[in-house]
Order: C-alpha cells, then structure tokens, then sequence
C-alpha cells in the first residue's frame, strides 16, 4: 500500500502539504542525525488520548473526550557502543511523528448526567481536531545492566522530555447535513438535541450525525481576522509548539522485539487547539466580517456560540467571556509499544527512507 494511501485515512482531513512538511522533516532530521548509526530501535505504538483546555463539565479527568492516537518512534541515536563498549545509554535521542485524535462536546451526556446538570450545557461548544506532529525528545533509561540484552533483565523504566511541531485545525459537527442555519442543531434542557428551538415546543429529537463538516478557523469564532478601529484581533496558526514529555515501562520480549507501556503529555504554546480562548465575537465585527451577507452573519453568530446563551452582541465581562486564555491547551495520552531492534548499515536507511517520497 503507498504510503500516501496509508497514513490519509488515519488523520481524517488533514491537509496533505502539511502532512508533507512534516513527513519530510522527519526524514531529513532521521538522516542526519543516523548518518554514523547502526543500531537503532523502531517502535509503533497505539493508545488513547485526554484533552486538557477550555472546554468540559468536569473539573480534571474528562473520561468523555477519550480519542484514539498513534505514533511511529526511531530511537538509540547515541550509540554508546561506539564510545564506552556498553549496550545501552542511558541518555539517548528519539524522533518520533504522531497523531492524536482530541475533542469535546459539551452536549453530550455524561453518565446519567444530561442537560442542565452539566456545569458547560448552556455553553454547548464543542469541537474535534487531528493533532499530527513531528518532535524529538532526550530520554533516560535506567538499565539494571548496561552490557546485556533488555530481555535478560527485568522491565526498564524510561522518561522522556522534548520539543516538537504540531499541525491541528479544530472542526466541528454543529449540522444535519450541510451549513445551512435551517439544519443547525437546537440543544433543549431536557438534555436532547432536537430540529426546532425550544420555545416552539414542537421540535423532534435528532442525533448529530458525526461529520465533522465546520472547520472553526473559518468562521473567527472569536473576531480573529477582525481589525477595526480600536484594535485589531490576528488570526490564530493551525501550527503549534508544543512540549512533549512523559515516563513508561519496557519488556524485552526478545533479542530483537520489546514491548513498552508509555503515559505522555504534551503541553502547547498556544490556546486555540480548541478554538477556545478569549471571548465571543460582537455582533458588530460579525456584520463587518460578513458585510453585506446576512446569511453568512447568520452562521457566524450560530457556530460561535451553538446556544445562543453565551453572546449578548456586546463585549463585556457579563455576556463576552468564552474560554480562560491564562492557561493554554494540552492532552495526555496513554500508548502501548512494540519497537524493533534494527542492524543495518547507515547508506540502507537513507536508502529506505528516501524510496518512501
């Protein structure tokens, strides 16, 4: 299977020139930096993901915004045989590029818990973003024994800190089908999503249909883009700083196949993962955002604020504030490994990383 066709479907619709840059980044960090390697240790692991930010009806562990996630490791580019005679180092260097499914939704139920018993339903934002990202990390390990094969001994405990590039573009399911008003999403307090607001009392209960079809960077949710005579709001970068760290066990299952457990979490410059920050948008900067299409200023005002609870029109501390932008984003995730030990000569790997693109 081509590469392309491989890696697509597991970051949804994440652009392709991005997923390049960092592909290609990856690549010509790898090759320099294992230029002189001949052992090396590649890892696939799969696990979960738990996001930290604006959003949530619980005060720290949200069970609810479980995601899937995935990376691919190449480790051991110190070679401590080369300059001590031992196995192992335990200081080392690892690149890895990853994907993290994170997300949100402040509608849906928790439990037995369903509307109005929800600390953020009258807010009802959500959102679902692929973070796909390149870093590399110093870890440590310790090892009973430096000299003989991990298999032999028993389970290592590692830790791992770095730095690394992330793409993430938050999107969200607020329609029944297209972006058109007539399909918006109404959320009643008896805690269910139905086709007509609740003052009606004649609106049917409906389900989200689970395509994320908002992309939220589009819509400046909260005025970026907007520059008016006072001040001027700059939209917010899908790329992102982030600062990946954490700790695990390995197994050596054999000479050649180890088996680890990893808990990690990555702390990011920026605040917008989740389109969540600052505060709503003013009905004025909607109307010069959108001039002349009251349709459009329509949608903006539905897809920054879902309930028509949160958004008054005007700024101020009663009726503008949307997120806390004093704390910014972050996800834990829990990975379970199984890495491969790797002999070859430095021109192979250039070789076989290179027949990749």
């Amino acid at each position: 299977m081509p590469f392309r066709d491989f890696i697509l479907p597991l970051v949804g619709e994440f652009y392709l020139t991005g997923m390049k840059r960092l592909l290609l980044l990856f690549l010509f960090v790898t090759i320099y930096i294992t230029s002189n390697s001949q052992s090396l240790n590649l890892g696939y692991s799969s696990g979960i993901t738990n996001y930290f930010g604006d959003l949530g009806n619980d005060e720290f562990f949200q069970a609810s915004s479980i995601r899937p996630g995935m990376a691919v490791t190449l480790r051991n580019l110190i070679q401590p045989s080369q300059l001590s005679g031992m196995t192992y180092s335990r200081l080392n260097l690892e690149t890895r590029i990853s994907w993290h499914r994170i997300g949100y939704d402040e509608s849906q139920p928790i439990g037995a818990r369903k509307g109005d018993q929800l600390k953020n339903y009258g807010r009802g934002l959500s959102f679902r973003s692929d973070v796909v990202g390149f870093s590399t990390h110093l870890s440590y390990t310790y090892f009973p024994n430096r000299r003989i094969p991990i298999h032999r001994q028993r389970a290592v405990m590692f830790f791992f800190a770095g730095i690394g590039i992330y793409h993430a573009r938050p999107k969200a399911d607020l329609f029944k089908g297209s972006i058109d008003i007539k399909n918006r999403y109404y959320a009643w307090k008896d805690g269910y999503l139905h086709d007509a607001p609740e003052e009606s009392g004649a609106g049917n209960i409906i389900t989200k249909d689970g395509i994320y079809e908002t992309d939220l960077m589009n819509w400046h949710t909260e005025g970026e883009g907007y520059s008016g005579e006072s001040y001027a709001n700059k939209k917010y970068s899908p790329w992102h700083i982030g600062f990946p760290m954490g700790f695990g066990f390995r197994y050596g299952l054999s000479k050649k196949m180890n088996l680890s457990f990893e808990f990690g979490y990555v702390k990011f410059l920026t605040d917008y993962l989740d389109d969540v920050s600052k505060a709503y948008p003013t009905y004025e900067q909607i109307r010069q955002m959108y001039p002349d299409n009251p349709q459009k200023q329509e949608l903006a005002k539905y897809i920054a604020d879902p309930t028509g609870q949160g958004n008054g029109g005007n700024g101020g501390p009663a009726t503008s504030k949307r997120g806390n932008p004093k704390i910014t984003d972050s996800y834990s995730f829990i990975n379970i490994e199984l890495s491969y030990n790797i002999r070859w000569h430095p021109e192979r790997l250039k070789t076989a990383l290179l027949s990749l693109f």
